[in-house]
């Protein structure tokens, strides 16, 4: 399993510095104010991690690593395993910078503020690899690229229509109950999110031929 985890992180060493670079950039345009550096960072990493399946096509890694002890079911996890990684050390790395830049700009540091957009970040990415990875695993990563297109033209369309018809202050009152239990029900959400979309896609990859 550690070996398939190193596996996806060797694929994306050369662009650590490409992030490194992008760190320090968005950390400076978020310290002159002209960028909130909550969001990019996390989707970036998202979009780097869906590109190691461009290069396990491109090595054929996929019918390979199922002539390995357990490879069908590791692969697929290490995946998964390799992708929260990376997006959670890179959303502490942004946790840090917010908080030095709100000191800094400010003088005073939101804590509350800054861990529920971090945690809305988290959420939103989690959120795109668990459609994006079934979907890639189903069809491959290039025939993905053009369902995802759809689904996410799809989804616009079809939230800008049901939002003529949604009472918004009711949905505001919910949220005011569930105010305590926001965190706790987020991370529960995360957690499902992730296990559906990883059973998905484990039961995808064990049914395909190479």
């Amino acid at each position: 399993m550690i070996g398939f985890i190193k596996k996806d992180l060797a694929m994306i060493k050369s662009n650590f510095k490409l992030l490194g670079i992008l760190i320090v950039t968005y950390s400076i345009l978020g310290l002159l104010g002209k960028l909130d550096i909550s969001f990019l960072l996390p989707f970036i990493t998202v979009m780097i991690m869906i590109s190691t399946f461009s290069y396990d096509n491109y090595n054929n890694w996929d019918a390979y690593s199922i002539c390995l002890p357990k490879g069908r079911k590791n692969s697929v996890k290490a995946k998964y395993l390799a992708t929260i990684i990376m997006i959670l050390v890179i959303s502490f790395i942004t946790g840090i910078i917010s908080l030095l830049i709100s000191y800094l700009n400010f003088k005073v540091i939101n804590y509350e503020q800054i861990l529920i957009t971090l945690l809305g970040t988290i959420f939103g990415t989690l959120l795109v690899i668990t459609f994006m990875y079934p979907i890639i695993y189903k069809y491959g990563i290039e025939k993905a690229r053009i369902s995802i297109f759809l689904i996410i033209f799809g989804l616009f369309i079809l939230i800008g229509f049901i939002s003529k018809y949604i009472d918004f202050t009711f949905i505001s009152n919910i949220l005011s109950l569930l105010e305590y239990y926001i965190i706790p029900i987020i991370i529960i959400l995360m957690i499902l999110m992730v296990y559906i979309s990883y059973k998905i896609s484990a039961r995808i990859f064990w049914k395909k031929e190479f």
